[in-house]
């Protein structure tokens, strides 16, 4: 596969055409191309690089930095280059990584070496922590997210119906054909693979199958509302919120279940609210549904569903780099499926993708909102597929 995502060109002209000023991050979730993506930098920026990945080296290491950065160095020395290129992949999985990074990076500022730097990581609840607390001020971020409809249509002939089952994972489109294949390859090589060397290897969690419960859950009920306490009871654990609350920020922050909250001008009633499950891609619902996709297809309600779900991800994978927040809004027995809001500009949006078109939530809301755009998605609204190409951003 020789496709290239537009995150290339935005790293690519910040290490080629800008000085050495920032540590550049780039975080998402696993299999998005991220390793892809650097090895075509590494291939077109025209400086000398060195690429290492964390995988496999003991967390407490911290010296292996310091090694790898020493190589660098030399690399760059030997080149008679004004700038090189040092590229540490899974950082987030040694101990102290951020200490170790500002230590060296500090040192080549002070010597005026012109390393430029990039960390790569699927752990964005740890990358970030190890940024906030000792590289503040030294970097930038690229989120990279799941594929989008427009890129699988480009690089694999996804249409439209294909994308919002089989979701946006390029290293599982030459299994679709065999549906069987293409499940177990996403059970094993991406839903275990990130919650067992994302989560649990990585942060303290102390009930594993309570989180594994909760994550089959959310996909089960992806698009749909749930309190928590409905949630233990569904889960028939004698946990407490507060612990599903944490391990649902998890899923969120490795890319694969998040907790969209009720929308209110109350930022604290926002915040108390009951979340409404949503994958980030819909193979992870697929992968876990005994139905195939031609019998899933025959049932209007149910594909519906997978429709929403598939306009759900998209926004929640678009918010991470455009930096707007994704709600739901309820009042009572009207709701409206998705709220965003973006600099303090607020549109709803309201999915409809069989024949049968309810639009007493989206009244209710205007007449709360009268200011406020409110978009129909599918029906008699804008295409499905036509929404899945568009920025959000563009709908304010």
């Amino acid at each position: 596969m020789n496709f290239e995502r537009s995150h290339k060109g935005l790293l690519l002209n910040r290490l080629v055409d800008e000085k050495r000023q920032f540590v550049q991050v780039v975080f998402g979730p696993r299999q998005v191309g991220k390793t892809t993506m650097i090895g075509q930098v590494l291939k077109e920026a025209d400086m000398p690089s060195h690429y290492v990945s964390a995988d496999g080296v003991s967390s407490d290491q911290q010296i292996w930095i310091s090694q790898q950065w020493e190589i660098g160095r030399l690399l760059l020395k030997q080149s008679g280059r004004n700038d090189g290129l040092l590229v540490f992949d899974e950082i987030q999985k040694l101990e102290n990584w951020s200490e170790a990074v500002k230590r060296e990076w500090d040192l080549d500022t002070l010597n005026g070496t012109g390393l430029k730097v990039v960390l790569l990581g699927s752990s964005r609840i740890l990358l970030q922590q190890g940024l906030t607390e000792s590289l503040a001020g030294r970097y930038e971020t690229t989120y990279m997210g799941h594929w989008s409809y427009s890129e699988m249509q480009e690089a694999f002939g996804y249409n439209e119906d294909q994308f919002v089952w089989f979701g946006g994972y390029p290293g599982a489109a030459s299994l679709i054909q065999d549906e069987r294949r293409w499940k177990q390859y996403i059970l094993d090589s991406l839903i275990e693979a990130s919650i067992s060397r994302d989560i649990l290897m990585l942060t303290r969690v102390d009930k594993p199958a309570l989180m594994r419960r909760l994550f089959v859950l959310g996909c089960q009920y992806s698009g749909q509302i749930l309190s928590f306490n409905k949630i233990l009871g569904q889960l028939l654990d004698a946990g407490n919120t507060t612990t599903l609350s944490n391990y649902l920020n998890l899923l969120d922050t490795a890319g694969l279940l998040s907790g969209i909250e009720k929308y209110s001008p109350d930022f604290i009633r926002q915040r108390s609210s009951s979340p409404k499950f949503q994958v980030y891609n819909t193979a992870l619902m697929s992968a876990q549904n005994d139905l195939t996709f031609q019998e899933v297809k025959m049932k209007p309600d149910l594909w519906e569903r997978w429709v929403e779900s598939a306009i759900g991800a998209h926004l929640i994978n678009s918010s991470r780099a455009d930096e707007f927040t994704v709600h739901y809004w309820r009042e009572r027995n009207d709701e409206v499926d998705f709220i965003l809001n973006y600099r303090g500009k607020v549109i709803a949006i309201e999915v409809k993708s069989g024949t049968r078109i309810k639009i007493s939530g989206m009244e209710a809301y205007k007449r709360k909102f009268p200011h406020c755009k409110v978009y129909l998605i599918g029906a008699s609204g804008l295409p499905v597929s036509q929404f899945l190409q568009t920025c959000p951003v563009d709908l304010f």
